[in-house]
């Protein structure tokens, strides 16, 4: 009797801890670990995010960058924290959508050990041309490359990245020839593109933009559902013949599974909140992507049936990570 007693005791306090715990959250530092390095683009949207998140909480909050394996290194060292809301994470396409797909083993499983809390932003891909490439439209493209089987090459920031995924998706739809070049990165995959080294590619609009502006190479379509409103005459790839082809690279937070949803539901209403600031939004809307927001319901959603989607593609074009 009186063992039972305590145990219920014991476990009432305990209980009792962890809503306190909760309810103070936060009382120190967070952890924002971004899997890719420092100064690249998920890097940059993390820390703009985390000058606004830390004046929110009222906390400090630091930017860890752990690079590695298209995003593996940092998706695992978040997994593996302590689901105490004190680390959060970027999440990406590439490392909770493709790499289960692409690699034969990862060391954590997308769905069990990671918790999604907001999407922060989609971003579309321009289909572009050098300007070498006696081409206009996309279905100038898919003619040249049918009477010029094997002898047209798009560039990519690597393998399984979405540049990549982007080109095999024509390949699959179109049935047409066309070789992958995979390059160290994308700064250097554009930079043979403007120099006329490189054919085409699938490129983030942030570093395509400007050189579509200056002249140096030629936008023949998005990859959004819709026009983007910083090159409205550039039409989708479904207005170019290609119906429901959409890619995008996308980017959100999410924290060890476990962190209790108390404080999910905190990040999310925070993150949500900035996300509708002015100068959030434009920052966002300046390199040409889509604000995004809402639940973690349908941050996960999204992830889930980005993993079927490009499961297929993998499969069928075969694809082997480097």
């Amino acid at each position: 009797m009186h063992r039972n007693v305590s145990l219920y005791l014991l476990t009432l306090f305990a209980l009792s801890s962890s809503a306190l715990a909760q309810d103070r959250w936060p009382s120190k530092a967070i952890r924002w670990i971004v899997p890719y390095a420092a100064g690249g683009f998920a890097d940059l949207r993390a820390r703009k995010l985390s000058i606004d998140l830390a004046k929110n909480l009222g906390q400090p909050v630091y930017i860890e960058n752990r690079a590695g394996a298209g995003g593996v290194v940092g998706t695992d060292a978040l997994a593996k924290a302590a689901p105490d809301g004190y680390t959060i994470g970027m999440g990406n396409l590439a490392a909770l959508s493709v790499n289960v797909s692409l690699m034969k083993k990862l060391p954590y499983d997308p769905i069990k050990d990671v918790q999604p809390v907001v999407l922060v932003e989609r971003s579309a891909l321009i289909f572009t041309a050098g300007q070498g490439l006696p081409v206009n439209t996309v279905q100038e493209v898919i003619a040249y490359a049918k009477a010029n089987p094997g002898k047209l090459g798009f560039g990519s920031s690597g393998v399984g990245g979405a540049h990549h995924l982007s080109g095999e998706m024509l390949k699959l739809r179109t049935g047409i020839d066309i070789v992958h070049v995979p390059y160290k990165g994308g700064a250097p995959a554009a930079a043979d593109l403007i120099a006329g080294h490189l054919p085409m590619m699938f490129e983030m609009g942030y570093a395509a933009v400007p050189s579509i502006k200056g002249g140096k190479i030629r936008a023949l379509a998005v990859t959004s559902s819709q026009r983007l409103p910083l090159l409205p005459e550039v039409p989708t790839m479904a207005e170019s013949g290609l119906p429901g082809f959409e890619s995008f690279n996308w980017q959100g937070v999410v924290v060890p599974a476990g962190t209790p949803r108390a404080i999910v539901d905190r990040l999310n209403r925070e993150l949500n909140a900035i996300l509708a600031l002015p100068e959030q939004r434009e920052a966002i809307i300046a390199t040409a992507s889509e604000v995004g927001g809402g639940t973690p319901e349908e941050f996960a959603e999204l992830i889930r049936s980005e993993t079927t989607k490009w499961a297929e593609v993998v499969k069928a074009a075969k694809i082997q990570p480097e």
